[in-house]
């Protein structure tokens, strides 16, 4: 597993700036990495919700003096159509992030509707094996969880394939953890608080 960080001042939590990388999204890196090869100067980048993709589109911008708009589905259609403009005026690279690319994203104006269908799209996937038990360490260290061994080895097998879930799947563990006062955290507890919640699915491998 590897990580994009951010270049910035030190945030107040370092943990802010980690991207974990997988075959899920290092695609997507990969096409960020070499956005000068892009048909335009400007990119629509998309994927689930919690997926690190504002984070991401903020690295993109710090790295290369570049411009990002977040939620563009919620931002009026002329402001993205100016910024459009302005990046390739100036040649500096635009990414704009969405929960989907047209023409699920509805665009009514004509004018932005050529320009996003001329600009390369990036696809962040959901999280993969090798990114989910990643996750889930990473989402126990921020609320100071400290699972058994096994225990992350028994969740990647029972949690939905989904950025959100594995979120709720942390919370709802971290309310076991104050309820009981206990940080370390065992299959059983892991079990009972989660089947309470709703967050269990069918294992996917056998155990």
């Amino acid at each position: 597993m590897t990580q994009f960080d951010l270049p910035l001042e030190r945030p107040a939590d370092p943990r802010d700036t980690e991207f974990l990388v997988s075959d899920s999204n290092a695609r997507v890196i990969q096409q960020l990495e070499h956005w000068g090869s892009w048909p335009v100067l400007a990119a629509l980048l998309v994927g689930p919700r919690k997926s690190g993709r504002t984070l991401l589109a903020r690295i993109f911008a710090a790295k290369t003096g570049g411009q990002m708009i977040d939620d563009a589905e919620r931002v009026k259609e002329t402001e993205i159509f100016h910024a459009w403009n302005r990046a390739q005026a100036e040649h500096r690279p635009l990414l704009i992030v969405a929960d989907a690319a047209p023409p699920e994203w509805e665009i009514k104006l004509p004018d932005l509707r050529s320009r996003m269908a001329a600009s390369q799209v990036l696809r962040i996937g959901p999280p993969d094996d090798a990114l989910i038990p990643s996750l889930l360490k990473l989402h126990f260290d921020r609320r100071l969880i400290l699972p058994s061994p096994e225990l992350i080895a028994w969740l990647e097998k029972r949690v939905e394939r989904d950025h959100v879930a594995l979120i709720r799947v942390a919370d709802a563990l971290e309310g076991e953890v104050h309820r009981n006062r206990r940080a370390k955290l065992s299959i059983n507890r892991a079990r009972a608080a989660l089947h309470a919640a709703g967050l269990l699915v069918e294992s996917r491998k056998d155990v």
